[in-house]
């Protein structure tokens, strides 16, 4: 998984976080390491580019689910906890849209995998750059 970050300014200031590759049980850890990093250096506002993920395995939800569980200075379950976390990020999609975080561009697989889990009750969707910042 190779993980970049930029900063934009909208409203308030958006980091963008950039994957690359599968988002898996291999390398969803790096991802939220990643986040945890971000938001020590003050990121609250966080936009996921998945424009680079062809595939997305179920530890990449929770991954997805820590990472806007953080941004919103919430509790982080352990990774490690399995499926516990897991229904954790299911039951988190059941309580609507979050604002902290929002995803950028899925490739079709991904937003399929979204869509299936609910996730998109969770997370707003964006296809467009400029619009995924003005919309924090």
């Amino acid at each position: 998984m190779d993980i970049t970050v930029e900063q934009q300014q909208g409203r308030v200031p958006v980091t963008i976080m950039k994957l690359n590759g599968n988002l898996d049980g291999s390398n969803y850890q790096e991802v939220i390491a990643k986040g945890k990093e971000l938001y020590t250096a003050g990121a609250r506002y966080l936009l996921i580019d998945m424009s680079g993920v062809p595939f997305m395995g179920s530890a990449g939800l929770v991954a997805l689910h820590n990472l806007a569980l953080l941004m919103q200075e919430k509790q982080v379950p352990e990774s490690e906890d399995g499926w516990s976390a897991l229904h954790a990020a299911s039951s988190a999609a059941e309580a609507g849209k979050q604002n902290n975080v929002k995803i950028l561009s899925p490739q079709p697989s991904v937003d399929r995998g979204l869509e299936r889990t609910g996730m998109k009750q969770f997370f707003d969707i964006h296809t467009d750059l400029e619009a995924a910042v003005s919309s924090f």
